[in-house]
């Protein structure tokens, strides 16, 4: 580094400033670095404006001046002057050595210039280098979330059976168990059942995920009502199906004997259907007569 002092670096890095974006110093740093008094500095400028236009040294405002302040309390800015300090960028500060053409200023200018070279690098090495390592750090948190989760599984399995018989009378039990199929879902819900009452749209209105209601028999003055409100749920009518089912993620199928705007009113079972061959040929053969993915 031109055989700079390390704590001259340093030093100089304390004095160098933010300004909507840019970098810059103040007239009475570099007057001290360039050992003159400040309005030396600003006479050279003064004389020589043509050389200096206002994207590279500025007489700054109020507002800038409070940004400064902010970045360092203890700022090189005179209270007792009735002007606001001038302000170099890099380009302004090497013009300024070259106007005030003493030693001096051409040895501090090239420190500045160093400096300023020192702080790019630093800036664009991070700018490639953080948004790696916060990604591997995001990589690292997700991990190890979905080990706590798989845990907290092992711990907790799911309460619902696979097999489960309802007699007549059995409402809340028979509802209870449909809620806890529909919290299995992660992303979607697919509903088959030709006949979609108010009372399942009751329950799926404040589930938040992707609903969809295949249905022969959709009551349209109760879905243009619903719609209106909530739009967690598709309605698509078709009348290939004879049963009901639901289809959890595209993964899990659940069969039920009853209606699901008729749950505990007769004896009834819901099943998951465990033959995945099976699952995976209702869940294609959905797919494309309902056109779901269209």
């Amino acid at each position: 580094m031109n055989e700079i002092a390390e704590k001259d670096v340093i030093n100089i890095e304390n004095i160098i400033y933010e300004i909507d974006g840019k970098k810059v110093m103040l007239d009475s740093d570099l007057a001290k670095l360039y050992n003159v008094e400040t309005k030396r500095v600003n006479e050279a400028v003064n004389r020589n404006k043509e050389k200096f236009p206002s994207r590279i040294s500025w007489i700054t405002n109020d507002k800038e001046v409070d940004v400064l302040w902010s970045q360092n309390a203890t700022a090189n800015i005179s209270s007792k002057s009735r002007t606001n300090p001038r302000v170099f960028t890099e380009q302004g500060v090497y013009m300024l050595a070259t106007i005030l053409k003493s030693k001096e200023a051409i040895k501090t200018s090239i420190r500045i210039m160093d400096t300023f070279v020192k702080m790019r690098h630093y800036i664009n090495y991070n700018k490639n280098i953080l948004p790696r390592r916060f990604l591997l750090l995001e990589e690292k948190v997700d991990n190890n979330t979905k080990r706590i989760d798989e845990l907290f599984d092992k711990f907790n399995p799911k309460e619902i059976t696979k097999d489960s018989i309802f007699f007549k009378g059995d409402i809340y039990d028979a509802y209870s168990v449909l809620l806890e199929i529909f919290n299995l879902a992660k992303d979607e819900i697919i509903i088959i059942d030709n006949y979609v009452g108010k009372v399942l749209l009751d329950e799926l209105r404040s589930i938040d995920k992707n609903i969809i209601i295949i249905s022969s028999n959709i009551n349209v003055n109760l879905r243009k009502k619903y719609l209106k409100q909530y739009n967690n749920i598709k309605f698509i009518k078709n009348d290939s199906y004879h049963d009901r089912f639901i289809i959890i993620d595209r993964k899990i199928v659940f069969h039920s004997g009853a209606s699901f705007k008729d749950l505990g009113r007769k004896c009834f079972g819901i099943h998951e259907i465990e033959n995945y061959v099976e699952i995976e040929k209702l869940i294609n053969e959905v797919i494309k007569k309902c056109s779901i993915d269209n």
